[in-house]
Protein backbone atom coordinates (compact mmCIF):
# COMPACT_ATOMS: atom_id res chain seq x y z
CA UNK A 1 0.00 0.00 0.00
CA UNK A 2 1.55 3.58 -0.63
CA UNK A 3 2.02 6.07 1.23
CA UNK A 4 -0.11 9.05 0.36
CA UNK A 5 1.89 12.51 -0.36
CA UNK A 6 1.69 15.38 2.37
CA UNK A 7 2.32 18.59 1.95
CA UNK A 8 3.89 21.28 4.66
CA UNK A 9 2.31 23.90 6.08
CA UNK A 10 3.52 26.51 8.60
CA UNK A 11 1.91 28.88 10.54
CA UNK A 12 2.37 31.05 13.69
CA UNK A 13 -0.04 30.59 16.61
CA UNK A 14 -0.35 32.63 20.08
CA UNK A 15 1.80 30.61 22.65
CA UNK A 16 -0.86 30.00 24.87
CA UNK A 17 -2.80 28.24 22.16
CA UNK A 18 0.17 26.14 20.93
CA UNK A 19 0.21 24.93 24.76
CA UNK A 20 -3.51 23.96 24.33
CA UNK A 21 -2.96 22.21 21.48
CA UNK A 22 0.02 20.34 22.84
CA UNK A 23 -2.14 19.55 25.79
CA UNK A 24 -5.62 18.26 23.71
CA UNK A 25 -3.14 16.14 21.57
CA UNK A 26 -1.25 14.47 24.34
CA UNK A 27 -4.84 13.68 25.72
CA UNK A 28 -5.77 12.21 22.93
CA UNK A 29 -2.67 10.40 22.12
CA UNK A 30 -1.48 12.09 18.86
CA UNK A 31 1.66 14.20 17.46
CA UNK A 32 0.62 17.81 17.48
CA UNK A 33 0.39 17.85 13.64
CA UNK A 34 -2.13 15.10 13.40
CA UNK A 35 -4.47 16.70 16.30
CA UNK A 36 -4.23 19.87 13.76
CA UNK A 37 -5.35 17.18 10.91
CA UNK A 38 -8.22 15.91 13.14
CA UNK A 39 -8.91 19.74 14.74
CA UNK A 40 -9.71 20.51 10.58
CA UNK A 41 -11.57 17.55 9.42
CA UNK A 42 -14.04 18.20 12.85
CA UNK A 43 -14.27 21.65 12.03
CA UNK A 44 -14.99 20.28 8.42
CA UNK A 45 -17.66 17.98 8.80
CA UNK A 46 -19.37 20.27 10.99
CA UNK A 47 -19.54 23.20 8.59
CA UNK A 48 -20.65 20.89 5.47
CA UNK A 49 -16.62 21.71 3.60
CA UNK A 50 -16.01 18.82 1.47
CA UNK A 51 -12.57 17.96 1.83
CA UNK A 52 -11.22 16.17 -1.84
CA UNK A 53 -10.32 12.53 -1.43
CA UNK A 54 -6.50 11.73 -1.40
CA UNK A 55 -5.45 9.36 -3.65
CA UNK A 56 -7.92 9.53 -6.54
CA UNK A 57 -6.83 9.51 -9.74
CA UNK A 58 -6.35 12.79 -11.11
CA UNK A 59 -7.69 13.43 -15.09
CA UNK A 60 -5.73 15.05 -17.01
CA UNK A 61 -5.34 15.09 -21.26
CA UNK A 62 -2.32 12.65 -20.60
CA UNK A 63 -4.28 10.16 -18.62
CA UNK A 64 -7.19 10.56 -21.09
CA UNK A 65 -4.81 9.95 -24.00
CA UNK A 66 -3.28 6.88 -22.34
CA UNK A 67 -6.62 4.90 -21.72
CA UNK A 68 -7.58 6.00 -25.18
CA UNK A 69 -4.70 4.33 -26.65
CA UNK A 70 -5.11 0.40 -24.40
CA UNK A 71 -8.74 0.37 -25.51
CA UNK A 72 -7.29 0.36 -29.32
Amino acid sequence: MATAKTTTLTFRIEPGLKEALRAAAVREHRSIANMVEVLIRDYCGRNDISIPEQGAPAVTSKSVAARRTRSR
